[in-house]
């Protein structure tokens, strides 16, 4: 486990900020004995969980192109048929995975093939668990088109907290599955669009780790 590149500098500067502010305030500020140990147990605390929040754990992938493998870590809320109106056009199955404050914040390809479609849309930031946010948060939507010409849509959504969104491949791109793709700052969620005929292999409020967990079988 490591700490990811999104969070290095932020875990860099919060060290520092910290270090600077915990010395300014016990030395000028602090004129009881207990000030400082509240302190510095309290910045421990926060320094600790922002690299809590940017680890970046190594996983073993395996790669099946049966299997269509969770994009991220977090919950699973949302199982459901929709209308795809962005890209496909027409009804798909959808999985929503919600990722909370505390879980990794990585994403990886659902599958393995050539990225048909790339789009960025800045947005709103309602939380992310909200309907509103899969079409008016800050998000992106990727398509992936496998050897098999079945093509997979899944979405980043920033939510109430999340401000950037890291999606790392270019429209044309080969990518592989349970790879690294990108990133999302704080909690936010991905939406994954699969086929009508695909056999689901989650339930609500089942937690998923990205790259390992299988959300369907195509």
């Amino acid at each position: 486990m490591y700490i990811h590149k999104e969070g290095r500098n932020i875990v860099l500067i919060t060290l520092i900020l910290l270090v600077i502010g915990n010395f300014i305030v016990i030395k000028f500020f602090s004129p009881r004995r207990e000030i400082p140990i509240l302190l510095i147990g309290i910045s421990s605390i926060f320094y600790l969980w922002i690299m809590y929040f940017f680890r970046n754990p190594d996983r073993e992938i395996q790669v099946n192109e049966k299997y269509v493998l969770a994009p991220a870590d977090g919950k699973v809320v949302s199982v459901e048929k929709v209308y795809e109106a962005e890209y496909f056009k027409e009804h798909r199955i959808q999985i929503s995975i919600f990722m909370s404050p505390f879980n990794v914040h990585v994403n990886r390809n659902p599958i393995s093939g050539v990225i048909k479609f790339f789009k960025y849309h800045p947005g709103k930031y309602w939380v992310a668990w909200h309907p509103k946010s899969s079409t008016q948060n800050e998000r992106t939507t990727i398509v992936i088109e496998n050897q098999n010409k079945l093509q997979i849509l899944f979405r980043q959504i920033a939510g109430f907290i999340a401000r950037r969104i890291k999606f790392y491949p270019t429209q044309g791109e080969q990518v592989k599955q349970g790879a690294e793709c990108g990133f999302i700052k704080f909690g936010s969620r991905v939406d994954v669009f699969l086929p009508l005929n695909a056999k689901v292999k989650v339930k609500l409020r089942e937690q998923m780790k990205g790259g390992i967990s299988v959300l369907a079988e195509l």
